[in-house]
Parts: structure tokens; sequence; C-alpha cells
């Protein structure tokens, strides 16, 4: 019986899911017919006790092609730059996925909620690991190929994780921080040749049975842990489900490939210069969106909405957005304070679980009834966010709040400045002033620094209120950045501060 009520929720969850993802997909009418206010009134998800994408949507799927009610579809089709392609039918992806399966519980021993670190660049078998994974209730950790030796050591460390799976790219930086890692127990190398030490993935998927039964999560156990990019410290570790891992994969896929027609940014706030020149060439809008490795895709400014250029736009189905003071009170439109989402009573599903093994830290992102996701905005009176930064970044000037990414879009229009990145500097006077660290076009790197830094503050002064031009300014050759290449404002602000 349970069985078969986790199957009936399960149809219920996606039912619920394919309404909206029918009003998403109207490809020649989707500019014109699409109503974002339409589709957050019918989002309304049922979530199912029990849920495991593995199970409940690739082995159904790969069983209705079996059956023949079905003519096969690809579940997997990766293209390399070479033009070489992979195309795996949901039977095929169950099969290959089983097997990898058995070599994560035998060959690897790992057990129900053990942890990997999975450091693949965008090949079919990262696809393939992650749903194996998915069926051993092994807990995935990915990460990027560009991590450092001090990156990888940081991760395997905080995470404890007891194996890493990577290809011979990274497998040199592995080995020089292994020793270090006492709960390390397997090296797996996906390659086509063999290394020391490491367990041939190749060689033991051809072995692998291809039966294996998977093990029955429920919605809310974990299904994978991204640490954050770092902008504000020590990257933190950011629990995912199944439930929201599975949704996101439900209302996304599609294996159409069209030619360009929506373009959406995210990560660091799009300057209107880009978003200009960006439309000239291609005739398109940047729909920017905003989100975390927290929340996922918290606003956006959806297709067939007005885009307000440097407008985060509106809360994404299924989010409850507000802006809230200190005290956790809704503030009106128009007034600064904190991005939050409504968690209370009912906690949204796309949101993290908790911040793994750091229960104090976790905690803390709750104010009254709201997760705070430590960023400063607002909302205007048509219910657009607009973001101002992170809470460590805005500036206290005098008692002015002035937000860096204002400053850095009025620079950003000068020929001169390629980037920049403001933060607070202690001054005897006004408390906080803004600095400016400017990294130069090549055609402006030679002429006079006093000259080149009265010429952007007159600018700025022109481009934005007066009060909020840098009265410091550094030219520097480069912008320290995460591996996700958000720039670290923290760092240099610390460095700024200490110089004091």
């Amino acid at each position: 019986m349970r069985c078969l009520l986790k199957a009936l929720s399960v149809v219920s969850l996606h039912a619920s899911l394919r309404r909206s993802r029918q009003l998403c997909s109207q490809s020649s009418s989707a500019r014109t017919s699409f109503s974002y206010e339409l589709i957050k009134q019918q989002y309304r998800p049922e979530v199912p006790e029990y849920f495991n994408f593995a199970s409940d949507v690739l082995d159904r799927w790969a069983k209705v092609e079996k059956e023949g009610k079905k003519t096969k579809n690809p579940a997997l089709w990766w293209v390399d730059g070479d033009g070489e392609e992979v195309k795996w039918s949901f039977e095929e992806l169950g099969v290959l996925s089983r097997k990898a399966a058995n070599v994560l519980s035998g060959a690897c021993s790992l057990q129900c909620g053990d942890r990997v670190l999975l450091l693949l660049p965008r090949i079919p078998e990262w696809w393939l690991l992650n749903v194996a994974c998915m069926r051993t209730g092994t807990v995935p950790i990915p990460g990027t190929q560009q991590l450092t030796a001090k990156d990888i050591l940081y991760r395997l460390q905080k995470s404890k994780a007891k194996g890493v799976i990577t290809n011979d790219s990274v497998a040199s930086t592995v080995e020089s921080v292994e020793a270090d890692c006492q709960s390390l127990k397997f090296k797996l190398l996906v390659s086509e040749g063999h290394r020391e030490g490491w367990l041939s993935f190749k060689d033991l998927l051809k072995t692998a049975p291809s039966d294996h039964r998977c093990v029955t999560t429920k919605s809310q156990h974990p299904v994978a842990i991204y640490f954050t990019s770092g902008t504000t410290g020590a990257p933190k570790m950011t629990e995912h489900s199944h439930c929201s891992y599975g949704i996101g994969l439900t209302v996304s896929g599609s294996c159409t490939f069209n030619s360009l027609r929506h373009c959406v940014s995210a990560g660091e706030p799009i300057n209107p210069e880009v978003m200009a020149k960006w439309k000239a060439w291609t005739g398109l809008d940047i729909h920017e969106c905003y989100g975390q490795t927290e929340t996922v895709l918290v606003c956006g400014n959806f297709k067939g909405m007005e885009i307000k250029p440097g407008s985060m736009g509106k809360p994404s189905p299924g989010y409850d957005v507000k802006i809230i003071d200190e005290n956790g009170n809704i503030l009106p439109p128009g007034k600064e304070g904190e991005i939050a989402i409504k968690v209370k009573p009912t906690r949204p599903l796309f949101l993290f679980t908790c911040y793994t093994d750091d229960p104090e830290k976790t905690k803390a992102t709750v104010r009254g009834d709201f997760y705070v996701t430590g960023d400063r905005g607002l909302m205007d009176e048509d219910g657009y966010f607009w973001f101002v930064g992170r809470a460590d970044d805005v500036i206290n000037s005098a008692g002015y709040r002035i937000g860096p990414f204002e400053v850095e879009s009025a620079l950003i229009e000068h020929p001169a400045v390629l980037e920049s990145a403001v933060v607070s500097s202690p001054d005897p006077i006004r408390g906080e002033v803004v600095k400016a660290f400017v990294v130069l076009t090549p055609n402006y790197v030679s002429h006079d620094p006093e000259k080149m830094m009265k010429d952007l503050q007159d600018h700025v002064k022109k481009a934005t209120a007066p009060y909020k031009y840098p009265r410091k300014m550094e030219f520097v050759r480069e912008l320290p950045k995460t591996i996700s290449g958000k720039i670290r404002r923290n760092e240099l602000r610390q460095k700024e501060w200490r110089r004091y």
C-alpha cells in the first residue's frame, strides 16, 4: 500500500508541475501569451512523502519505453566540441546507472548517507554518477575542476567525504592533499587510462551487474550538498533534498534545441551598458534573475513580463519574498531592507534543508517567519525587487546608505573602466566612505593616475547622486574572485580596513 500511495503522490506532483510547464512551453506564442500571474496562481505542487528521481521518474519512463508504449526518446543527449555524440534512452540510462550504483556500493563501499566529492567536467559520466548516487543514497558534493589544492582540501575536510570521483586533469591535485584527509577511503578515476592508487570507473562499470534495488528515500532526504561561492567568508555546505532536485529537473526537462531566443543572467548584477549592447547585437533582452546556492531561483524577469532594467524581477512561483527590517517586520514599497523568504507556516520546496553540520549558522538565517538571505534590496510599487548589495557590502557614509552596484554601474559606463569593485573604507569624519578598486582598459593603463581618478570621480557624480562618488580609488590589475566568478568584495574590504 505504501508503494501504491507513493506512486500516486508522484503522479499528483508531476501533474501539478505539468500544468505550469505547459504554460511555459508555448513555443511560438510564449513571448506574448505567457502570464506570470497565472503561473504563480496555478503553482500548487503536491509533495509526496517519498520521492527518488531515479526510481520514480527515470525507471518509470524506462518501463514505458521497454513495454513499447512510447517511442524511445533520449534521456541524455550529449555533444562535445568536436561533434562526438552520446545518446542514451531512458532504458539505457537506467541500466548504466544501476551498474554505476553497484560500483559505488561495491568497489567503493559507499553506504546510504555517505558523502563523495564529484569533480568532473560536463561529460555523460557526470549525470550517470549523479543518478547512481540517488540509487544508493550517496550524497554527491559537485565541484568545478577549477578548484585549487587548497579548495579541494577544505571541501574534503569540511564534508568528511569518503571518496573523490574525478578525471586525469584533477587527480594529481587530489593526491597532493589526500594525506591530510582522514575520512578519504577511495579515489575513483573517470578516464580511459589508469592511475596508481585509483579505482578505474570504466573497468568497474564493464563488469558490474545491471540489477540494483534503489534505496527508498523521503522527499526531504538529502540528495546533494553544494558549497557556497564564499563571497562572505569560508564556503558553507548547503544541503538540498530529493524533492527540490527532482522538481527542478521535471520543470526544465527538454531535448529541443532552438536558436537563441531567451537570455538569462545571474550571479552578479548586469550593468545597463552591457544590457544595451547585448540588445543591440542580438535583438534580445537579458532577463536578470536572483538566487543563491541555498535558494536556487528567488526572483526573475520571467518571459512575458515587462523588464525593468536593473531589477531582479518578481518572486518565483512558490516563493513569498518580502523586504524586512532588523526585527523581521515587513517594510513598505520603496524602503530598503533585507531580502527575505517566508518559511512559516510552510517552508518552500526549493529552499535548502540546512547548512550541513552547522546548526548555529542554519539557525542564524531565520528571523521570525522568514529566511534571511543576507542581501539588501527594496521592492517598488509594481512588485519588482531591486538588489542593493550584500548586507556586509552596503556602505554607511555620514548616514547615507550606498550600495556598491550603483557606483560600479556608473563607473563601467566610462570607457577607461574594464571592471570595478566598490567597498567601504574607514573615515574619521564620515565613518565610512566609498572606495573603488578599478581595473582599467588597456588604452588607459598608462594615463596619469591622479588625473584618471579625478575624471572617474566627476563621471560618477554626473551619473548618480553626487554623495555616492568614490572618495578613494585604487587602480589594480585584477579583482579577487570566487571560483564561480563573483567578486570577493569582503576580501577587498578586509584588506582596506586592516590598513587603518
